[in-house]
């Protein structure tokens, strides 16, 4: 039995995401867990994580997930969800500056209210299209370009190569709503509430084995 460990640091929105998993992959063993060793013997790693940035990478730091996403990821895939991903970059703006895992070089900043085309009601909360950069990619398999999936947050991500851009959507400006790097594929939006293309991003994930060229 393969084993998915949702990576347990205190801020995640872990239970909905492991229900969620649960539904997708009945026969798959989901552990709920910051423990280093179980996080070593998962076949899969999620990090979700909701909430302040700063409150994320103190806890991330404090159980050192930081180091064990370092380490695992050469070997496994791993989904990075809302501030999960935004925790992969190297640096966000959020509290007055708040170093991150970094292993995504890039920073993270906030939506500026008068930006773009329309005055911007910060958070982007709700349904919004994802525009597919690498329909390819097998995390997007059986899932329509420009699908609608539900987002909650102020803060986007901005990598140093475009090259590691999964999908991009329109929020006054056009911001890196997904990403992808060797065995990391993450997500602004949160799958787990995004009903039907939610659900098969997450049995994507289930059947992915990391990487795509």
């Amino acid at each position: 039995m393969s084993t998915i460990a949702v990576i347990d640091y205190g801020m995640g929105n872990l239970h909905s995401i492991a229900k969620a998993l649960t539904l997708v992959a009945p026969e798959q063993q989901i552990w709920v867990t910051h423990d280093a060793e179980k996080i070593r013997r998962a076949d899969r790693l999620v990090l979700p994580g909701v909430g302040a940035i700063r409150d994320c990478m103190q806890e991330i730091k404090r159980y050192e997930i930081d180091e064990l996403c370092r380490e695992q990821v050469q070997q496994k895939p791993l989904l990075g969800v809302c501030v999960g991903l935004q925790a992969l970059l190297n640096w966000s703006e959020e509290n007055d500056g708040t170093h991150c895992i970094g292993l995504i070089p890039g920073e993270v900043k906030r939506f500026v209210e008068g930006a773009g085309k329309q005055k911007l009601k910060i958070p982007h909360m709700g349904w919004n299209q994802v525009a597919q950069s690498n329909p390819n990619h097998p995390m997007w398999a059986n899932i329509k370009n420009c699908s609608r999936f539900y987002f909650v947050h102020s803060y986007y991500a901005v990598p140093d190569d475009a090259s590691v851009i999964a999908g991009t959507t329109e929020f006054g400006i056009e911001f890196v709503s997904a990403l992808h790097h060797d065995n990391i594929f993450a997500t602004q939006f949160h799958p787990e509430k995004s009903q039907k293309d939610g659900l098969q991003l997450l049995q994507n994930f289930v059947r992915w084995n990391g990487q795509c060229n």
